[in-house]
């Protein structure tokens, strides 16, 4: 991993905020996202930076193209060639029946969770694929358990967005395989991450934690460890494959 360029969504805190630092700890320079949480940022950026490695910290709404696009033009002004993507950002809300949930809500989930991480992937294909002019590299998608599972009673609008993003990884991986990119997705399952009290379940880690097979929820940088090696040289034929990090869940 030594000396690549990648960028991070939603890496204020949680698995994003593992990334980040693991990716320093390898010698990377980095451009991470956030959205509101400048205090995460600011402490992420201070930690990677102390480091050695260079850090181009961007905010934006990932539900906003035009946040999007000014973030993939600051990138192009400061010469941020992007060698990885780690397309990170997501949101959760209270738990709801399907019943109970209004549009508004929907569409925020889906705009942050599927329609993000589509325009975020494709403004990196335009620089990163041969087709284009670009060196290639490796995407990875942060997906989650939840796409598989449902998350009835709790989340289905979330479980949906992220099983609509596995298709995009799948779908993705084939248009961009023999264009020197590789594209693959992780389905966390129960991390110890802030997620859980957006989502109104701050505990959640914990009482969740017996339904396990390996009895005890992850860690962030668990799951960052994988996402790096998907990243890496030394998974170099794996692409199209969404990775479960649950502990047989």
């Amino acid at each position: 991993m030594d000396k690549k360029n990648i960028l991070i969504t939603g890496a204020s805190s949680g698995i994003g905020a593992a990334c980040a630092l693991l990716a320093a700890e390898r010698g990377c320079n980095l451009a991470i996202h956030y959205h509101l949480n400048s205090d995460g940022m600011k402490l992420v950026k201070k930690k990677c930076t102390e480091i050695g490695v260079s850090v181009q910290v961007l905010q934006g709404d990932l539900s906003d193209h035009n946040d999007i696009n000014r973030i993939f033009s600051t990138l192009d002004n400061c010469s941020f060639r992007i060698d990885a993507l780690i397309n990170n950002a997501g949101i959760v809300d209270k738990t709801a029946r399907l019943d109970e949930m209004s549009f508004e809500r929907l569409n925020r989930m889906f705009g942050v969770n599927l329609i993000g991480p589509i325009l975020v992937a494709k403004e990196t294909v335009l620089r990163m694929s041969t087709r284009y002019g670009g060196a290639g590299g490796a995407i990875v998608n942060v997906s989650s358990v939840a796409a598989r599972l449902g998350s009835g009673n709790q989340w289905v609008d979330y479980a949906a967005s992220k099983a609509a993003l596995d298709i995009v990884t799948k779908g993705l991986s084939d248009e961009v395989a023999n264009e020197g990119i590789r594209v693959n997705g992780v389905r966390p399952g129960i991390i110890d991450t802030e997620i859980h009290a957006k989502g109104g379940a701050p505990n959640r880690a914990i009482e969740s934690a017996p339904l396990v097979p390996i009895k005890r929820a992850g860690t962030a940088k668990e799951v960052a460890e994988a996402i790096l090696f998907l990243l890496s040289d030394e998974a170099s034929y794996i692409t199209g494959t969404n990775l479960d990090i649950s502990g047989g869940r």
